[in-house]
């Protein structure tokens, strides 16, 4: 009944948070945003006092205004945690500008602070231990990378020479080769292996964001089930993508950061190409087009449940990449899907 309702939901669904005001950012010039619902927002900007007559309104599955807590954007990706346990493959991936509150989103801090990986981690074990009251028994494993100017390095072996190549198969759908699948019996065990991976990601400083974020990180969370009793065996598993920022290449400062920036850019762009592909229903989708969407094949168009979370900031300066954000979210938000469980019977 549960992964019923998950399905009437939709296969990808769209989640727009938008970013607080911090001690931190000044007195910033700011967008007036406005929430008509718990599914939809309204951005224009401000100029001198006065409001800008153009308006853009958007829709989504759920929207966070500035006042959203972790839990509350959390309860709803609860659900999709749950498909996982019950044998689905789930992705869910943070996505906006450099400085939109994706990390924060994805990571977060101490306490009620949690973002989406430690919480999904948490959540996963709870489950596991209700269920092996009914007899049932999980194996669960974790890998961690990220594709740094278009190179895939293991964030769990930071030493590591072997090549690391993407391989799609359609029945398998996306692996990676040489990369660290490392077993966890629970969920303080996942969690410093969490933040082992997030020390090793690479960051740099950006006009934007002290501590930005300049690669992709992926996060995959492997979960198999078997009911003897049963004779049953489901497999899921949950991929958590922390998607580096989109910015303009004259906000990039020295020639490194604009060779990242140029990278990132272009990664995002194919992964804006991809969804448009997808959501015309062409036969050619160019996920090869970047090594981001090479990974993500299985997650953006085969067998996954997908949750994209839309980030902006509230500042007028922000005001151009926060709707090309969102625009790109609406037509996300277009794209169908058809998947199925990985079940399997016991011999």
């Amino acid at each position: 009944m549960h992964n019923l309702i998950q399905d009437l939901k939709g296969n990808i669904r769209v989640f727009c948070r938008v970013r607080p005001v911090l001690m931190d950012d000044g007195e910033k010039p700011l967008c007036r945003i406005s929430f008509p619902d718990d599914h939809s927002l309204e951005i224009s900007k401000q100029l001198s006092g006065e409001l800008e007559d153009s308006k853009s309104e958007f829709s989504f599955d759920q929207v966070f205004s500035q006042d959203s807590t972790q839990i509350e954007v959390f309860e709803e990706l609860s659900h999709l945690v749950q498909s996982a346990i019950d044998g689905y493959d789930v992705c869910v991936f943070a996505y906006g500008q450099t400085g939109s509150g994706k990390t924060y989103t994805m990571q977060g801090g101490a306490g009620s602070k949690m973002g989406m990986i430690p919480r999904t981690s948490a959540l996963i074990f709870h489950y596991i231990e209700e269920l092996s009251k009914s007899g049932w028994e999980y194996t669960v494993e974790v890998s961690f990378l990220e594709v740094y100017n278009e190179v895939i390095r293991d964030l769990l072996n930071q030493h590591g020479q072997k090549k690391m190549d993407i391989h799609y198969n359609e029945g398998k759908g996306t692996t990676v080769t040489n990369l660290t699948i490392q077993p966890v019996k629970s969920a303080a065990e996942l969690e410093k292996f969490i933040s082992v991976a997030h020390n090793f990601r690479t960051t740099a400083a950006t006009n934007f964001n002290a501590h930005s974020s300049r690669s992709h990180a992926v996060t995959k969370i492997y979960i198999a089930g078997t009911n003897p009793q049963h004779g049953i065996a489901y497999k899921g598993s949950i991929n958590l993508v922390d998607l580096a920022g989109s910015e303009s290449a004259k906000t990039s400062g020295s020639d490194c950061r604009l060779q990242e920036t140029k990278n990132i850019n272009k990664s995002l762009s194919t992964l804006g190409d991809v969804m448009y592909a997808l959501c015309n229903k062409n036969k050619h989708i160019p996920y090869r087009n970047s090594k981001l969407t090479y990974l993500l094949q299985s997650s953006l168009g085969g067998n996954s449940k997908t949750l994209m979370i839309v980030n902006i900031s509230p500042f007028v300066e922000c005001f151009r990449e926060s709707i090309q954000s969102l625009r790109f979210a609406a037509k996300v938000k277009e794209v169908k899907t058809v998947i199925k469980r990985n079940k399997s019977n016991l011999q």
